[in-house]
């Protein structure tokens, strides 16, 4: 088989399916039903960080270090763990990222990288793949600057795949697969972009919203 490319993942998005490593870095590619989505207008932070977004204790950028962003997402989080992205996935993701349609969201502490997440941006729909924090609240800072970007520019679709109980902390829901392809192909009729102005602009004016 030969090597996953950018193009792979494109196809694999827009068709509902997406890939994950095994352990001994063996590709497969997923369809969860139900599947895992976070509803974007409803989307609300948790009381406890609104006083972190007030006083902005993080530096958030977006796509400043990708390729870090995935290798530290890539670290098992513990030791009985292992990951799903293989080098083969990073250097895939990496690519795309080169194209314009991965994105990541990071937060810094002294130009330090503690927290962030990555995913793929195809017309309205927004594919989140995975987060980190080497510091308490900064992947949850991270996201709620995802949420923000994605109200701002009218995304219509966010996709988490699965349900756990990190993702449920940010309102996720499972709905059936059938559903979840129909909303997918009326978010890809859609443009929308993930830019980088439209981002700063809403670091600095809406922090605690």
């Amino acid at each position: 088989m030969s090597k996953l490319s950018a193009d792979d993942l494109i196809y694999g998005y827009i068709n509902g399916i997406f890939p994950m490593a095994d352990a001994d870095s063996t590709l497969y590619w997923y369809a969860p039903d139900p599947r895992a989505v976070i509803p974007i207008d409803t989307y609300q932070p948790a009381r406890s960080l609104r006083p972190v977004l007030n006083q902005k204790r993080f530096d958030v950028r977006v796509n400043d270090n990708f390729e870090q962003v995935m290798r530290y997402c890539s670290v098992p989080r513990s030791d009985d763990d292992s990951t799903w992205i293989s080098e083969e996935i990073i250097d895939a993701y990496t690519e795309l990222h080169r194209m314009g349609l991965a994105h990541s969201v990071e937060t810094y502490i002294d130009n330090r990288l503690v927290g962030g997440l990555y995913g793929v941006s195809l017309g309205a729909a927004f594919f989140g793949e995975s987060m980190f924090y080497h510091v308490s609240d900064a992947s949850k800072v991270a996201f709620h600057y995802l949420i923000m970007t994605l109200r701002e520019q009218q995304f219509q679709l966010l996709d988490t795949q699965f349900i756990n109980d990190n993702v449920r902390r940010f309102g996720a829901i499972e709905i059936p697969k059938a559903d979840y392809l129909r909303r997918l192909k009326a978010a890809l009729r859609q443009k929308a972009r993930f830019t980088e102005n439209v981002f700063e602009h809403l670091f600095r004016n809406h922090a605690g919203d």
